[in-house]
């Protein structure tokens, strides 16, 4: 919870302030105060002994930032036996076992295009000027159930504007950069460094964690001559600090155990961000691999399409820029190009279904223990309006097959779905963001 702010006061302290840099120097290291909580999301620190026990469950979260035409992808009929919408035809194999929603969205999140780092956040405001956003659903989920893994989570992209644009949050509110080469990712996975790797990197480990060490101590005298605020600062520093100290130590463990070893070469990434499909379908193929030999329970997956050019794929090719051409204008030539690649970006989730279901894991489908959600920042690219979100949900031990049609001028809060998410995941939680309880009429398989 972030402090309240200080009230303001006419005193005037005479007091020298204290500079960073002196106190960095003094420390004989070169490290900024207090940032490290940006660098990695927050260390879990969860007791384990419940969530071993149990059969993995995991989730796949991917936002389309320039969304789906509504027409087109939004039923007319609402509860179980609707007649699928033109884009859910190409899920049609897989009509039971995912669910769409329409009339919901996140409370208070607006601004358009920028509402997309707030996806998995549900932050207010993400376009005023004192915007912070807050930690996202796959790093709360990181945080609790993240060290069961090698990797507490994954954050993918596909032609992302880097630093900029992410669907993974701390809980301070920093930035987690994507990863856009599934080249990068699989080494990662499984390429096992030689022993003279592993020894440098458990090096670096071991200094990381001696550096931190030694800034926190510097920092712990300064706690008698801070005011109160300052106070609660370092105490979240000194936090920061500890986590990260934590976080080394089990990567220090990690990097002993072998990598799992898999059939799949490793791919060639596409040499151009014109072949936009090609990555998605390789992203796909990543987090299918990552959830099959359990290296992560919590994949976030950005698909940058405000930042794709014009994109290629099968027979088609964009006249002009993915967003350009989403701002249609009611234009046909433009419409027709739309249709095709939302169309395409079904057929991609309609694989990704039909392979997730092709691997058993203790009896169950792969498929059967992953929750997918795809959605979007904007319910309508063309007007950027941040209501009414094309949403479907798929797998994860739910009773899927219907469609959860809520009112489309005061929105169902789209948190509730996230709350639902977290609980099927063995997570105690009752509220997220601005959620107001679990997700009505979705329930529980009995698997």
């Amino acid at each position: 919870m972030n402090s309240p702010a200080p009230r303001r006061s006419s005193f005037v302290s005479t007091r020298t302030p204290l500079s960073r840099r002196q106190f960095l120097h003094g420390a004989g290291i070169v490290l900024s105060l207090p940032l490290l909580d940006s660098m990695l999301p927050t260390f879990a620190r969860a007791n384990t002994t419940t969530a071993a026990a149990k059969k993995p469950r995991r989730m796949l979260a991917v936002c389309n930032n320039l969304g789906l035409l509504p027409d087109q992808f939004f039923p007319t009929q609402t509860g179980r036996g609707y007649a699928l919408s033109p884009y859910l035809q190409h899920l049609a194999q897989h009509r039971e076992d995912f669910t769409v929603f329409s009339g919901v969205s996140h409370p208070d999140v607006d601004a358009g295009h920028p509402a997309d780092v707030c996806f998995l956040t549900a932050a207010p405001h993400p376009g005023s000027g004192g915007f912070r956003n807050t930690i996202s659903l796959d790093q709360y989920i990181a945080e609790r159930i993240g060290h069961l893994t090698r990797f507490p989570s994954l954050t993918l992209g596909v032609n992302v504007q880097q630093g900029q644009r992410s669907l993974s949050w701390t809980a301070s509110g920093a930035l987690i950069p994507c990863e856009e080469k599934a080249s990068d990712v699989f080494r990662r996975m499984f390429v096992q460094g030689t022993p003279a790797e592993i020894a440098a990197q458990m090096r670096k480990l071991e200094q990381g964690q001696s550096i931190l060490d030694a800034v926190a101590g510097q920092a712990k005298d300064l706690q008698r001559g801070v005011t109160a605020r300052d106070r609660d600062r370092l105490d979240q520093y000194f936090t920061s600090v500890r986590d990260l100290e934590n976080r080394m130590q089990m990567s220090k463990e990690w990097e002993t155990k072998p990598r799992p070893v898999v059939s799949t070469p490793e791919p060639l990434d596409p040499a151009s961000p014109r072949q936009y499909m090609d990555k998605v379908a390789l992203m796909y193929d990543m987090a299918r691999l990552a959830f099959e030999t359990d290296s992560t329970r919590s994949i976030s997956l950005l698909l940058d399409s405000v930042s794709s050019p014009a994109i290629e794929f099968g027979d088609h090719k964009l006249t002009d820029g993915y967003h350009n051409i989403s701002h249609h204008g009611k234009s046909e030539a433009k419409l027709a190009q739309l249709r095709a690649v939302d169309e395409w970006h079904m057929k991609l989730l309609a694989k990704l279904f039909t392979d997730l279901k092709g691997i058993q894991e203790d009896g169950e489908s792969l498929f059967d223990r992953t929750q997918i959600l795809y959605g979007s920042n904007l319910g309508n690219a063309n007007t950027h309006v941040t209501t009414n979100l094309p949403t479907l949900f798929a797998g994860g031990g739910f009773r899927h097959g219907q469609h959860l049609g809520f009112d489309k001028e005061h929105n169902y809060p789209l948190p509730n779905l996230f709350v639902s998410m977290l609980q099927r995941m063995d997570i105690e939680a009752d509220k997220f963001a601005s959620s107001t309880g679990t997700m009505r009429g979705l329930e529980f398989a009995r698997s």
